[in-house]
């Protein structure tokens, strides 16, 4: 989605971006390499089709959708490889103007060829510490558990992100629990998150794309988040939504995967100025790029073209990015500083950063 002539740069809009898995921020190019690295066969939608066209709204849409992201997963095997994937992200997202990313992994899903879920994240720990230092961004870890598998994983995973948490960039700043909402029980994950929120993490899962309010309150009520992943379909409820605004609840609101998964037919749909006009607190989010084909810069876009946001309102929902995020006071003071420099800039005159620009 082009800039309209004369407008503002949202590229160049600081903001945090605080909704980005792992695997899911792949470059399509990057997976490519990594797919012929290692001799892994890929499926056509993740080559002359893409991106792929995709659905979640029933069990097969989903399960299309697990596939893909399972084969992407695949790709990435070795040290290297979890190197190259959190440098990438973290390029790609200066380029877009976040000044603070807070990237979404599940160790376990690379644990078998480094010797465990410890070194895994140590590598990511690292690399996201080391890309922090080299590049004007800063980059914190959410450890994310699976819907799919046991509570008692998700234990092990909120001891093992206790062990690393931190306020700095290459720190553990949240616990984030991910996959089909549909699966799993939400109460069964109270106890991963009572061992993550005792080590001062933050909690972020997932909750109100796929299924409604009811879910949202569910999650509320069981795993008192920090913020919400999507949120979304608080909407149709205003008990719900008045709980997540009152609450101070930020909601992770990730467009392009909305009407990507079937929750929206269309972007215009996606229920944003609601969400703004209601008092919440939003951060936009690109989720999983690789399999949406949009990225962070593209939801700033969409709110401009699609909901009609003028600039001082896309100023606005980059300082609720944040206020929502888990960024040193520094960086969030810099940023806002930034933000409202991109708001006195008359249009044209801002200038992309430099991923090198330190």
């Amino acid at each position: 989605m082009p800039e309209p002539t004369g407008a503002r740069s949202v590229a160049a809009l600081p903001k945090a971006h605080l909704h980005l898995h792992f695997t899911g921020s792949l470059r399509i190019t990057s997976l490519r390499e990594l797919a012929t690295k290692h001799g892994v066969r890929l499926p056509e939608a993740l080559l002359a089709q893409w991106p792929p066209k995709l659905s979640a709204r029933d069990e097969r849409g989903w399960f299309r959708f697990q596939r893909l992201y399972d084969a992407a997963r695949a790709c990435v095997k070795d040290e290297s490889d979890l190197r190259r994937l959190v440098r990438e992200a973290a390029e790609d997202d200066v380029a877009e103007g976040s000044r603070w990313l807070e990237i979404q992994v599940d160790p376990t899903s690379y644990a078998a060829g480094l010797g465990g879920i410890t070194p895994a994240l140590e590598i990511v720990l690292d690399e996201a510490r080391s890309a922090s230092a080299e590049l004007p961004i800063g980059v914190g870890v959410i450890v994310a558990a699976s819907r799919l598998k046991h509570p008692m994983d998700a234990r092990a995973l909120a001891r093992l992100a206790a062990r690393y948490a931190g306020d700095q960039p290459g720190d553990v700043v949240g616990f984030g629990l991910s996959n089909d909402e549909r699966r799993g029980v939400t109460t069964d994950f109270a106890h991963a998150f009572a061992i993550a929120r005792r080590a001062g993490l933050a909690a972020m899962p997932h909750s109100g794309e796929l299924l409604g309010p009811d879910a949202v309150n569910e999650t509320l009520a069981s795993l008192r988040p920090t913020r919400l992943g999507h949120g979304v379909r608080s909407v149709e409820s205003r008990s719900v939504l008045n709980r997540v605004v009152d609450s101070g609840i930020a909601l992770e609101v990730c467009p392009g995967s909305n009407v990507a998964l079937g929750v929206y037919r269309s972007s215009d749909e996606v229920p944003l100025r609601t969400l703004v006009d209601a008092g919440a607190t939003i951060a936009l989010g690109a989720d999983d790029p690789l399999l949406f084909g949009n990225r962070l810069a593209d939801q700033y876009r969409s709110a401009r073209e699609d909901h009609e946001f003028t600039d001082q309102e896309l100023a606005g929902l980059a300082r609720s990015s944040i206020d929502a995020s888990l960024a040193p006071a520094d960086v969030r003071k810099a940023a806002y500083a930034d933000i409202d420099a991109w708001l006195a800039s008359a249009p044209g005159d801002q200038l992309q950063r430099d991923v090198h620009d330190a």
